[in-house]
């Protein structure tokens, strides 16, 4: 659209027809040429700069993706030798977008909660809370160790 301004205008165009035939107000046809006349053809490109800045940056987001792709320090795992162990016992045994916040923050990368899950999604990771075996919506469920030594529920039994 910018190119063809400047065509139609070389040409003998006025402002008014170009605006008619672009469908564009006749400002935005004044505001390329001038635009066009101190610049020249480089005055027809995008001004860059528009918009605000990335806080983090793109190494930044490699680096929080690839803390998503890693096993959190807390997890369980096997020894050679038969035992179970952790990196870090105290850490996340999954990672929760707290934790991974955590873990950028640990590794110098300002980032929020939010803003991981930006991330995330921008690049395609679809993320949900981990749920427990533990939780069920079944009225009969009791956890471990506050029931009775029965470990399913039992059902009355109806006689017709």
């Amino acid at each position: 659209m910018r190119a063809r301004i400047v065509e139609w205008s070389w040409s003998g165009l006025r402002v008014p027809a170009i605006a008619a035939e672009l469908d564009c107000s006749q400002r935005t046809v004044r505001c390329w040429l001038h635009r066009f006349n101190r610049s020249g053809l480089p005055g027809l490109d995008d001004l860059g700069g528009q918009g605000r800045k990335r806080r983090i940056t793109e190494e930044e987001r490699s680096r929080i993706i690839a803390l998503v792709k890693g096993v959190p320090p807390g997890r369980l795992r096997w020894e050679p030798v038969g035992e179970l162990w952790a990196f870090d016992e105290e850490g996340p045994s999954e990672w929760t977008l707290d934790s991974l916040a955590a873990a950028a923050r640990a590794e110098g990368i300002e980032v929020g909660r939010s803003q991981v899950r930006r991330i995330l999604l921008a690049e395609g990771v679809r993320w949900r809370r981990t749920r427990s075996w533990t939780r069920s919506k079944d009225p009969g469920f009791v956890p471990k160790g506050q029931g009775s030594s029965v470990s399913t529920p039992t059902r009355p039994t109806v006689r017709r």
